[in-house]
Formats: C-alpha cells, sequence, structure tokens
C-alpha cells in the first residue's frame, strides 16, 4: 500500500492527487492537500482516474482490423501492417495524401505534446488538423496579432482581480479553459469576498452564472457586437486610460474609428443587452481598481469568434488592466514558453497555404477541421487517402460528424493512437493503444502557460505497465515514415539533441524520452531549475503570482501591441454590416460543459454518467409554451446538416429563443467497445453543427448560435 502524488490530465485544471494504489489496484483518489496550485481541489473527474485505469474497455493491446473484424494483435505485427500500407499511399500519392488530427486530450499528455511535432514533422503534410478549430483557434490567432505570438494569451488575475467580467465562460464546470485554474469556484468567491465583483453573459444561467453577481442573457454569436459597444462607450465617455501601457501600443485611434457604429443602442436589439446596461458594464469595468475581461468557448465557437477574442483583449488594453496585478496578465511557464525571449520580432501571419477544396486558409499550420471530410471526398489530386488520429474523436467533436464519419469509410488507410475503441478508432484499421495516466510520466507543458500562478509539477509513473508509452510509439512510426528503421534509442537521441541544440544546454545522459526533453527545457526555462529539483518536490514548485512582462513578452514588427493590425480591422466590416440584421425568431443551439465530462473523454466511466440523464435539450418555459414542447417528452431538433431526437428540460436558466444540448455525446454507433457509455449513449450535438459556418479569420467550427428548427414528436 503506497500513496503517489499525482497531476490529474483529465482537464485544464491540473490540481494534484493523493492517488493510494495496493499492489496495482487504485483504492482511493483524494486531493493534495499539499499541492502548491490546487491545496486539496478535486473534481468528479480527478475521483474517477483509478475508475478509467481499471476501465475494462481500455485496450491493452493493437488492434488490426481483417474483412471489417477486429484482431488483437502483437505490436510488431500492428507496425508491420501499417509499413506494409502507409508508406506506398505516400509513395503512390505524395505527402498530402495523409492527413492527421490531433484531439485534446494529445495536448494533456506529455509524450504527445513533445513526440507528436515529431511525426508530424516527418510526415511533412499540409493536412494537418485538430480540435484547436473546433474550440480555440480564434484567441490564438486574436493574440498573435496583437502581441506577436499565438501563444502569449492573456489571462486572468483572479487571484488579485476586483472585477471580473466572463463572456461564454462557464469556469466552475470547466475548471478553466486557457486559463489553467484549480478550484475556481474558491476563486471566485475570494473575489467576492474581497468586495469584488463578478459579472457574467451568457445565454444560459450557469452555474457560473448563479455565482456571479450579476448574469446577462446575451444573444448567442454577438458577443463582439456587445463588446465594441463597451468600447465604443469607453471613448464617448472619455473613460479610456492605458495606464503604463500607454508607451507600448498602437493602433488607439483606429480603434476608436472602428467603433463607431457600435453604439449601445445600435447593438441593444441584436444582443438583446440593453443600452442602459450595455453603458453601466463599461463606466463599472473601468471604475474598477483592478478589472479583467476574459472570454471563452461560447466567444470562440461562432461566426465572429477571433473578433470576439480580439476585443476582450481591446477592452483589457484601453481599461489599463493588461500586464498589471488583477487584471489580464502573461503567464511565465517554467518550461516550453515561446515568449520567454526578449526582442523576438517575427511577428505573426496566418493563410501561409490555403486547402484544396475550400480554399481556406492555414492557421499555425493547420486547416479547420470543418474542411476535413471535403479533403477525403473530394477526388483528385492531392486528396487524402490516409489518416492518422491522435488521442482524438473526431467523429463526435466536429461539425456535421455524420459526414465525417461517412468520409472516414472512404479511406484507403486508417491509424488510430487511442485507449478506446470508440466513435472514431473504429473506423481504422489499426488501433495503438497508450497506457493510462497512471502509468505515464506527466508535465503540462501546455497548460502551465496559461496558468493563473507560476508553478511547476512532475509526475512519475505512479504505476509500472508493459505497454509502451506513446512517445515510444511516435517515433516508431516516425521511422516507419523516414526509412529510419526501428531504433527508438537513436530516433530519441537525435530528438533530444535537436531539444538541446535549441535549448543551449546539454542534455543529461542518464534520462531518455519526456524526461529528457522536459530537463532540458526546465534548464533553459526562466527559472533555471531540473528536472530533479522537480522531482524532490513531488507537491510542486511555486514561482509565485503573475507578473508584468511587457514589452519582453512582445514579438510583433513594431515590438508593440498592435491593437488594429490589419488582418483584423480587415474583418470588422463583416461585423458591421451585422447592425443590419433582425433577430427573425429562429430557435437558436448551444452547447453546454457538465463537470463530469471533457468533451467526449470519459463517459465509459460508471461513476461520471450514473444518475439522471444530463443529455438533455433545455428550453425557456416560454418556447416550450409557443412550440408545444412538453417538460420529458421528446423533441426533434433540425437543422441543415441532420436532425435528433432529444428529451426536452424546460428551465428558466436559458434564454428565450435558444436550446442548448450538451456537446461530446452520441455512443450509439455501432462497432464500439465501450459498454458504459453506450448505456449512457445520449445523441451527437454535432450532427446539428454545419461545417459550411465557420469564423473567417481563424477557420473555427460556428458551434454556437446555429438555427435549428424544433418540433414535438
Amino acid at each position: 500500500m503506497r500513496t503517489e502524488q499525482v497531476t490529474c490530465p483529465l482537464c485544464e485544471a491540473t490540481c494534484g492527487l493523493d492517488v493510494t494504489i495496493d499492489g496495482d489496484r487504485v483504492t482511493t483518489v483524494r486531493g493534495d492537500a499539499a499541492d502548491v496550485f490546487s491545496s486539496g481541489y478535486i473534481c468528479p473527474k480527478g475521483a474517477s482516474i483509478g475508475a478509467l485505469h481499471h476501465d475494462p474497455d481500455r485496450l491493452r493491446t493493437p488492434m488490426i482490423k481483417r474483412d471489417g473484424e477486429w484482431h488483437a494483435a502483437t505490436w510488431d505485427e500492428a507496425y508491420a501492417e501499417i509499413a506494409a500500407r502507409l508508406p506506398k499511399i505516400i509513395a503512390d500519392h505524395g505527402k498530402d495524401a495523409v492527413a492527421v488530427y490531433a484531439g485534446n486530450p494529445s495536448v494533456h499528455n506529455t509524450s504527445t505534446a513533445l513526440y507528436g511535432r515529431v511525426l508530424y514533422k516527418a510526415l511533412s503534410t499540409k493536412n494537418f488538423y485538430s480540435a484547436s478549430t473546433v474550440d480555440q483557434m480564434p484567441k490564438h490567432v486574436s493574440a498573435g496579432y496583437l502581441f506577436g505570438d499565438p501563444m502569449s494569451i492573456p489571462v486572468p488575475d483572479v487571484d488579485r482581480t476586483a472585477h471580473l467580467l466572463l463572456l461564454g465562460a462557464n469556469p466552475l464546470v470547466s475548471n478553466g479553459s486557457l486559463m489553467t485554474a484549480p478550484d475556481m469556484r474558491g476563486r471566485l468567491k475570494a473575489i467576492q469576498s474581497r468586495g469584488g465583483k463578478i459579472v457574467v453573459l451568457d445565454p444560459r444561467r450557469s452555474r457560473t452564472a448563479e455565482l456571479a453577481d450579476e448574469h446577462h442573457a446575451i444573444r448567442p454569436g454577438t458577443d463582439a457586437l456587445l463588446l465594441f459597444a463597451l468600447v465604443n462607450t469607453l471613448f464617448a465617455e472619455d473613460l479610456v486610460d492605458l495606464g503604463t501601457l500607454a508607451e507600448h501600443v498602437t493602433g488607439v485611434d483606429e480603434v476608436r474609428d472602428l467603433s463607431q457604429p457600435f453604439t449601445p443602442e445600435a447593438v441593444a436589439p441584436i444582443t438583446g443587452i440593453t443600452a442602459d446596461e450595455t453603458r453601466r458594464l463599461a463606466r463599472e469595468l473601468a471604475a474598477a481598481d483592478s478589472a479583467a475581461v476574459y472570454g471563452r468557448i461560447g466567444t470562440s465557437t461562432q461566426a465572429f469568434g477571433t473578433l470576439a477574442s480580439w476585443l476582450v483583449d481591446v477592452l483589457n488594453v484601453l481599461t489599463g488592466n493588461l500586464d498589471r496585478p488583477g487584471g489580464a496578465m502573461f503567464p511565465l511557464a517554467a518550461a516550453g514558453q515561446a515568449n520567454v525571449k526578449a526582442g523576438r520580432r517575427r511577428g505573426f501571419a496566418h493563410g501561409r497555404w490555403r486547402s484544396r477544396v475550400r480554399d481556406l486558409p492555414e492557421v499555425l499550420g493547420e486547416f479547420p477541421v470543418a474542411t476535413l471530410a471535403d479533403e477525403i471526398l473530394t477526388p483528385g489530386d492531392g486528396q487524402v487517402r490516409a489518416l492518422i488520429t491522435v488521442c482524438g474523436n473526431p467523429c463526435l467533436s466536429t461539425p456535421n460528424s455524420a459526414r465525417l464519419a461517412e468520409a472516414l469509410d472512404q479511406l484507403d488507410f486508417m491509424i488510430s493512437l487511442d485507449v478506446y475503441l470508440n466513435e472514431t478508432s473504429r473506423h481504422a484499421d489499426v488501433i495503438l493503444p497508450g497506457p493510462s495516466p497512471l502509468e505515464r510520466p506527466h508535465y503540462d507543458v501546455a497548460l502551465y502557460q496559461f496558468a493563473v500562478r507560476n508553478i511547476a509539477n512532475w509526475t512519475g509513473a505512479a504505476i509500472p505497465t508493459d505497454l509502451p508509452q506513446e512517445w515510444e510509439t511516435l517515433l516508431r512510426l516516425t521511422g516507419i515514415i523516414t526509412g529510419a528503421g526501428a531504433d527508438v534509442a537513436a530516433m530519441d537521441d537525435f530528438v533530444a539533441a535537436q531539444f538541446a541544440a535549441r535549448a543551449g544546454v546539454d542534455p543529461d545522459p542518464t534520462l531518455t524520452g519526456p524526461e529528457r526533453l522536459i530537463d532540458l527545457l526546465l534548464r533553459s526555462g526562466p527559472y533555471k531549475v531540473t528536472l530533479a529539483e522537480l522531482k524532490a518536490a513531488p507537491h510542486g514548485i511555486d514561482y509565485g503570482p503573475l507578473r508584468p512582462r511587457v514589452p519582453d513578452v512582445l514579438a510583433t514588427p513594431s515590438g508593440l501591441i498592435e491593437l488594429a493590425a490589419p488582418a483584423l480591422v480587415e474583418d470588422v466590416p463583416r461585423l458591421t454590416a451585422e447592425l443590419a440584421t433582425v433577430p427573425n425568431g429562429q430557435m437558436l443551439l448551444i452547447g453546454r460543459r457538465q463537470l463530469g465530462s471533457n468533451n467526449s473523454w470519459m463517459h465509459n466511466l460508471e461513476p461520471l454518467v450514473k444518475g439522471k440523464n444530463r443529455c438533455t435539450a433545455q428550453v425557456n418555459p416560454a418556447d416550450a409554451e409557443r412550440l408545444g414542447l412538453v417538460d420529458g417528452a421528446d423533441v426533434t431538433v433540425r437543422s441543415r446538416t441532420g436532425k435528433v431526437r432529444v428529451p426536452v428540460e424546460v428551465t428558466d436558466t436559458i434564454r428565450t429563443g435558444v436550446i442548448s444540448i450538451p456537446h461530446g455525446w452520441g455512443h450509439d454507433q455501432t462497432g464500439m467497445r465501450t459498454a458504459v457509455a453506450t448505456a449512457h449513449a445520449g445523441i451527437n450535438s454535432n450532427l446539428l453543427a454545419d461545417e459550411l459556418l465557420i469564423d473567417a479569420l481563424s477557420g473555427n467550427a460556428v458551434l454556437n448560435g446555429i438555427p435549428v428548427e424544433v418540433t414535438p414528436n
């Protein structure tokens, strides 16, 4: 019997866990009270990490499909199958004939986060897709143009702010998103305890809105209009005060001019927020001793996602709250943060190449996943004929997922790196499983770059396993692609040498795999810590609160915050045209988060799905009466792309004209091995999401504000 300290990798909060293990059995999971960041906080997902480890449906051997039937295979057999089929497709049709889809779990896994890029570089395909274009790409694009680096995303300094304005965010359920912060309930209550204020704009009265001081039920998809009206008010009432940012900002006059049409009166009929309320929100934001504006999934997954993301930080700048304590600040991670080096002036650009079928621009080296099915189904030079999915389930998480499932059946070959035979991997020819979270070491390379406090924590593998680590699997695949063979150790040495050259430090010869790479990143990072020192601190190391980083963090060509970057300004007329629209009364579909879920990840765990059906269509009582809907009865919801039948939940927590169905469900397909998820199937709301609806700048899918027809059965 022993207790191991583990950083939970099941959402963005990075909570510390005490996992008690008897032999190879997990007996209890509790919050680590000594963790420097989470201080004992734990959510249902973290408490279920043992259930995930012991899940009998979790794959523990490779699987090969022959004549439509799945067979367990050895690793050598799986690699032989891949070697016999994938290189031939590349030789016959070119590198772009292979596509990659990287799912969200790949970011929460140190092996795939570090070594995935090795495989992707070896493939050298333009057809790279990820979950980023269904949840967060607008924020990367806006940050790239504002600050020069797409990872320079300011996060609210929630532990010191006096005023927090949240749009399209529900951090009490998500535990933060592009804002790594355990125990958001405790952190938000602390704001109120010190006399601060929390304001939420969301079509639903979410759990976060219930706790907030104010909730305003904005019409879905109109956040950018409201944000511009707040900007308009700041200028009109002479409330703009850049503070210490004044010498580091350009484009203020251009933003003032762009905001002129967006008066509170002009946007009110569209947003549903009155002109008086809009002005009051702007005045209180400007008057607060410190304040932060934060927008997340709801603001990203809409037609004006990039403009909304941009305007969030425009407000932070214009009120002098960017880069100051209690405002929106830039974290300084111990490892892997690209914006640490001062004096870089690379700037940011997108659209370096365009997609074959819909002529959509590349962003951060990838195309919008909304066009993946097009690239598979459309014949011609460059047609995608093979797909590798890495820890992703796009058949549930991407728009018009029925069409994508149809497309996957047309592929010549497909590989899935996944621990489940699920809605997506069932289409594969080979599935390569990885260890459970308790069987692998872990360091949150990406998530600490968005943390509300500068901390670092290393987790060793708590339970031994015979399964290869994912980094070894990725290097074996790289060897097949490049012809380098099966010498994983030699390839790992090569990768480490490249990391060391960039870091300017020598690799530790006693380490291998992710341990060696993390050690290099730590030693070359801002705190010059070693992996050995981090291992000696099982509850983590606290490097203190966020600190001001302007101007060193800026990497724009001018070295300034470019508030009116041309690429962003050029998209404003598209938003201006929305001022002429009149809401027509059509129902609009939005998603919603649930504390026991992270997209579709953990629906095969009984502790997280037991109880009443949470996959319901929430509607306002007025809409229920108007449409003839009865609480608990099924309704049909239709869009351009499909229809679903779902139980109705009548509730006053949602504004009129809106229907909400949670994201990530729909486990009713054949050919899966997920018994618990199948028993709690729910419906797939992305059957209704339209792949033709995307944010013009980022290519992000529109998953909120989808026009639908709702009829009783």
